[in-house]
């Protein structure tokens, strides 16, 4: 009895499956002048755009309204209802409304463009219809019909409702290809998310300085250097001259190494098994460069050097990790 109910749940979602995409390929197909218009109006919009819509529309259109803030275009979302009780305040003669109704008869919609007609702001408007009241009275149509929905009852807005999203989609990655919307752009928009991290993040602000970083000048016995290393945790120890220049660090795979190959090293040098000329990069890199640099190196550890060469900073891969950068 499951595997008959299985097999009937899986038909019902490839149903789905087949006339979402068959709407989207149609509207595709669809594309032409009327797109570009409103993309154009888009681009020479001196202020912000606003998107409305109500019920399954309206939903959409919130989603529309986050994808073109996110990218470039200045928005927000004014529910339709909302509007009409004081959120029209909004909205200036510099702004631009994208109008959503599948139908194109929501009578909140229709006293929104009316609005809009006397403030001179312009109007696209999505619709399934366009002969439409909505569509008839927008600068700009853009016509999401689809043949049948997904619902068996054609009632349920669900292809047209994916049509509207992806031309929505569409819309904001147009303006954003045109107004050449870089990834630092998008780290900006979103400096909590792990791409605002990687891009807005620079060595200078994670690296350890000070008092922090372990630090021994030259001539300085190898068990000196070990204490220095203990009390600052970062497996290493970098080594200056008199001018606070780096001549080598000295790691924990330094001292294997030279243990192995002195036996007793008490009464050695740090410099004597130090690694010299030791990578490094400046303090205004992007941390993301630093741990593509030890990734690429198969290193732990990074020193951050002045453009004089002096000693700045330092960085270890714990360092990116617990910044969240890697």
């Amino acid at each position: 009895m499951d595997s008959v109910l299985d097999s009937a749940h899986l038909k019902s979602a490839q149903r789905t499956f087949t006339i979402e995409i068959e709407a989207l390929q149609q509207l595709q197909a669809a594309l032409g002048n009327t797109f570009h218009e409103a993309v154009e109006l888009l681009l020479r919009c001196p202020g912000r755009v606003a998107v409305t819509g109500i019920g399954k529309s309206g939903h959409i259109g919130r989603k529309i309204a986050a994808t073109l803030a996110s990218t470039g275009t200045p928005a927000f979302f004014m529910h339709a209802a909302e509007a009409l009780h004081g959120d029209l305040g909004m909205i200036t003669g510099d702004d631009l409304i994208i109008a959503i109704s599948y139908s194109g008869t929501a009578q909140e919609l229709m006293t929104i463009v009316q609005t809009a007609q006397r403030l001179g702001t312009p109007v696209i408007a999505i619709t399934g219809h366009p002969q439409s009241e909505l569509a008839l009275n927008a600068q700009v149509h853009l016509n999401v019909h689809v043949h049948k929905e997904a619902c068996p009852l054609n009632l349920a807005p669900t292809a047209s409702t994916t049509a509207t999203l992806v031309l929505g989609d569409a819309l904001a990655v147009a303006c954003l290809q045109a107004k050449g919307f870089t990834e630092q752009d998008f780290a900006r928009s979103h400096p909590g998310g792990a791409l605002g991290r990687r891009l807005l993040t620079y060595v200078r602000d994670i690296m350890r300085q000070g008092a922090a970083l372990p630090i021994v000048p030259a001539g300085t016995l190898i068990p000196a250097a070990l204490t220095e290393m203990s009390a600052k945790g970062m497996g290493m120890t970098v080594i200056v001259d008199a001018q606070q220049q780096p001549v080598g660090i000295f790691t924990d795979g330094d001292l294997r190494r030279i243990i192995a190959k002195k036996g007793d090293v008490r009464q050695l040098p740090v410099e004597a098994g130090m690694t010299r000329n030791p990578k490094h990069i400046q303090a205004d890199d992007l941390a993301i460069k630093a741990a593509t640099l030890m990734d690429d190196l198969r290193i732990s550890q990074l020193l951050v050097l002045t453009d004089d060469g002096r000693i700045a900073g330092a960085l270890h891969m714990h360092d990116l990790l617990a910044a969240k950068v890697i």
